[in-house]
């Protein structure tokens, strides 16, 4: 007697924590295509990037089920906390698939530097799992998330469907408050983050600052990039790998520091 097959398996994981409504309506676009098992931070942890939790322990709680047939968990971490520790101890296989998201904010151009849900999507990748972190230009809990739907769940029965190159994942971008007109494999926009921190003075006089910043794209012309296609109102797919490796600057720095002692 030939055994049924195995369902395909996404695990779903967030920097938003488990109550942000980007994360149950990702759950919503990908359900009816697989066994679903959310692993998602206790609370959230934007900005996070690649953060490990160290010396300090690690609690794991099953919640009552919110979507049908689909496993919810928390973990008192970071997003990476989540899909380690998710892997060792709570999904019953590897998965086919792991996504995150869908972030309330960008992780646009340079962002993913610092990006918890793409620090997720570059742990799933280094796992060997086809992965995919998905965001929306928005950073309102009361974003709507509908007008990408059809997109997102295109995106995640493609690469369900047909996987990744190994070492490679995607870092999508959504516009929001539009509909997208489609969708374009790019380049991250080169860029960086100024106006970082807002001086205040407390009352009793001695100064504070708060994160704030705005991202300026230093290549505001060129046609091949991120931001350029989200202002255009399309999803941008920036393939993206935890390999930082500059391998084009590899023969050049061989020439400089290549030898067989010690450096003159």
């Amino acid at each position: 007697m030939e055994e049924t097959p195995l369902r395909p398996l996404i695990m779903i994981t967030n920097d938003d924590s488990i109550a942000a409504p980007g994360l149950h309506h990702l759950v919503e676009c990908v359900r009816d295509m697989a066994d679903v098992i959310v692993v998602a931070p206790a609370h959230p942890h934007s900005g996070q990037s690649s953060a490990l939790t160290v010396g300090a322990p690690l609690k794991i709680k099953e919640l009552e089920q919110k979507h049908e047939g689909v496993r919810l968990f928390t973990v008192g971490g970071t997003p990476v906390d989540c899909v380690k520790l998710g892997l060792h101890t709570i999904v019953p296989r590897k998965p086919d698939m792991l996504l995150s998201g869908i972030n309330h904010g960008s992780n646009s151009g340079t962002c993913i530097t610092y990006s918890g849900t793409m620090g997720a999507v570059l742990e799933g990748c280094m796992q060997h799992i086809p992965s995919v972190g998905f965001s929306l230009l928005h950073h309102s809990m009361r974003a709507d998330f509908s007008l990408s739907t059809s997109f997102v769940k295109g995106i995640a029965a493609n690469v369900l469907e047909k996987g990744l190159p190994d070492g490679v994942c995607l870092n999508v971008n959504i516009p929001a408050k539009v509909e997208p007109a489609g969708v374009r494999a790019c380049r991250a926009a080169r860029g960086r983050w100024s106006e970082e921190y807002k001086r205040y003075i407390d009352p009793t006089g001695n100064p504070f600052y708060w994160l704030t910043g705005h991202f300026t794209n230093e290549e505001p012309d060129a046609t091949d990039t991120d931001e350029y296609w989200l202002l255009r109102r399309h999803i941008s797919v920036v393939p993206v790998s935890p390999d930082m490796s500059y391998t084009n600057a590899i023969k050049d720095m061989s020439r400089r520091f290549d030898s067989d002692g010690s450096p003159a």
